[in-house]
């Protein structure tokens, strides 16, 4: 996992080939405007703009993705953002739909991160995180980058 702001991001532009385009498209000045949904940028790489009121953690489960890293940023709101090791999980509560790269867990995170507007959190295939916790309104981008 990684927690920084979008300013030191080109720190990590190695860690993966997509991770430069990626930040770049993070860094539009019209980025706030864009609807949401699905936008495809390249082969293994799209974001999802979400916004909407934030989740209670009781409500909520764990996730975990095999071939792709969540690269998230906070446009407006507070995401606080659960994380647990994958290795540290137990047994999956609904079955994984390779389609969809996500499979989900009762387990509580160990560890939390207040993601404030102008942050990236980085999700690698390892980490188990729980997205879209607060009290309020977020909108964010969640980048989807293939390993």
């Amino acid at each position: 996992m990684i927690l920084d702001d979008l300013n030191a991001a080109d720190l990590y532009a190695a860690l993966n080939p997509r991770f430069p385009a990626a930040f770049a498209f993070l860094r539009r000045p019209d980025l706030a405007d864009l609807p949401t949904g699905r936008i495809d940028l390249e082969d293994g790489l799209y974001a999802v703009v979400a916004k909407g009121p934030g989740r209670k953690a009781e409500d909520a489960l764990i996730e975990t993705h095999d071939h792709y890293i969540d690269l998230a940023y906070v446009i407006s709101g507070t995401d606080n953002i659960g994380w647990k090791a994958r290795r540290d999980l137990g047994p999956s509560v609904e079955a994984s739909d390779p389609r969809s790269d996500v499979a989900f867990y009762s387990d509580a995170p160990t560890h939390w991160a207040e993601v404030l507007p102008g942050m990236i959190a980085v999700y690698f295939p390892e980490d188990a995180h729980m997205p879209m916790i607060s009290d309020g309104e977020i909108h964010k981008i969640i980048m989807k980058v293939r390993v």
